[in-house]
Order: structure tokens, then C-alpha cells, then sequence
């Protein structure tokens, strides 16, 4: 097997899937972190589009997460596969893995909002998506596809390390009413890949992001930043 760097920013969603897939697979990455606003040089020769992930296999640049995690499945040959045999279960699969994509841009929305009435709006539509997912896991689990831990909750578990900092904060009512997808999102954070795939300050990090938004979340980051600061 190839030597493997998977180099993002620190917060990239998109990233950690990759990085809990590798986790599943038993495979090591060197992680390598940048500043997307100030991009190096080396990395932009790497990344066509300039965005993260890219996973560097040998001398040799995979980009776009979908085509990273389709490497990732093939090359690791002799290992569990994380998709589906069937074809139409596959299929199936990645759309709902694309579906969680369309997810994280709505999170993106959700905590940018820039004032009160906007974000209401992009809460409701937060919780339409996962009352969405919520019809495809009442009477599974505990995984999306029952006993079988595969790359459709590596999508999603990203997003509930989001929600873990947004209850920091508030209770948004995002999982209001949602009983599987509440059990779903605790059973995703108990895998060690899903722990392991972030920095272990992670939340601290990204709330210190938040605050310097300027969105109407971004207020309630920045009090929770300062009054952490102060109890320090």
C-alpha cells in the first residue's frame, strides 16, 4: 500500500470522512493542515479547484472527496468494503452519502445566517433535512444500513460533530421529535474513527472560528469564547 498524506484545514467536514475511512480501513495518513486563506504554493499546484481534501498517494494527487473515498475503497484491497455488494443498495448508498453533502452546505447556511429571521429560516430547513434521513432510519440500526458501519455514516458523521458545538450554544431543536436520528447521531460518536478524526480540541476550534463570522450564531460564539476565556 502507498504512503498516505491527507492534507485539509483543520475544520473540513468533507476531510474527516475521508479520515474515517481510512480509520475503518486500518490505514495510516500523515495529516498535513493549511490555511485556505493563504494557500502555499505546493498546495495549489495539488488542487486544481484550490479546495480541501486531497489525499497524496505517493507522488500523486487524488481531489474531490467522493473520488478520494472511491480510491480509498478500491485500494484497499482484502479489506471490509464500506459499500454495499449489490449494485442498487450502492447506488442507494451513495446517493444518501451525496445527500449528506447537501447537508453540510445547509449547516454552512444554518450557522452563517445573518440575522435572527434568516436564521430561523435555515434552522427549519436543518431540521426538514434530517427529519429526511430520520425516514430511513426508523426500524434500522444502529447504523444506516443496520450492523453495517459503512461510508454513508462516515458522511454524516461530520455533521453531528457540528451539532455537538452548535449545543454548546442553544438548543436549536434540530433533532426535535427525531428519536432514530438522535440514536444514530450518539452511535456514530462512540466509533473511535469518527473520535479520532479531528483534533481533540476540536469543538474549542471551531467555536473560536464561529465567533468571527459575523453571523447571528457567530454573537452567541463569541460570548461562549469569552466566557471560557474568563473562567481560564
Amino acid at each position: 500500500m502507498h504512503h498516505f498524506e491527507l492534507i485539509s484545514n483543520i475544520l473540513c467536514p468533507f476531510t474527516q470522512r475521508a479520515a474515517i475511512q481510512l480509520a475503518e480501513k486500518g490505514l495510516q495518513a500523515r495529516r498535513t493542515y493549511i490555511d485556505l486563506a493563504d494557500k502555499p504554493a505546493w498546495f495549489i499546484q495539488l488542487s486544481p479547484l484550490g479546495k480541501v481534501p486531497v489525499l497524496r498517494v505517493g507522488g500523486t494527487a487524488v481531489f474531490e472527496t467522493a473520488v478520494i473515498c472511491e480510491y480509498i475503497e478500491e485500494a484497499a484491497i482484502g479489506q471490509a468494503p464500506m459499500w454495499p455488494a449489490q449494485p442498487l443498495d450502492r447506488a442507494r448508498h451513495r446517493a444518501w452519502a451525496e445527500f449528506a453533502s447537501t447537508v453540510i452546505a445547509d449547516v454552512f447556511g444554518f450557522y452563517m445566517a445573518p440575522d435572527e429571521a434568516a436564521f430561523e429560516r435555515k434552522r427549519a430547513e436543518l431540521a426538514g433535512r434530517f427529519a429526511r434521513l430520520e425516514s430511513q432510519l426508523a426500524g434500522a440500526g444502529p447504523y444506516f444500513d443496520g450492523e453495517r458501519f459503512g461510508l454513508v455514516d462516515a458522511a454524516f458523521a461530520p455533521i453531528f460533530r457540528l451539532l455537538e458545538t452548535f449545543d454548546l450554544l442553544a438548543d436549536f431543536r434540530l433533532l426535535q421529535g427525531l428519536p432514530a436520528t438522535a440514536a444514530y447521531r450518539l452511535q456514530l460518536a462512540a466509533r473511535p474513527s469518527v473520535h479520532a478524526a479531528v483534533v481533540p480540541d476540536y469543538g474549542q476550534v471551531f467555536l473560536r472560528y464561529l465567533a468571527g463570522r459575523g453571523s447571528y450564531m457567530a454573537r452567541l460564539a463569541a460570548a461562549a469564547v469569552e466566557s471560557t476565556s474568563v473562567e481560564a
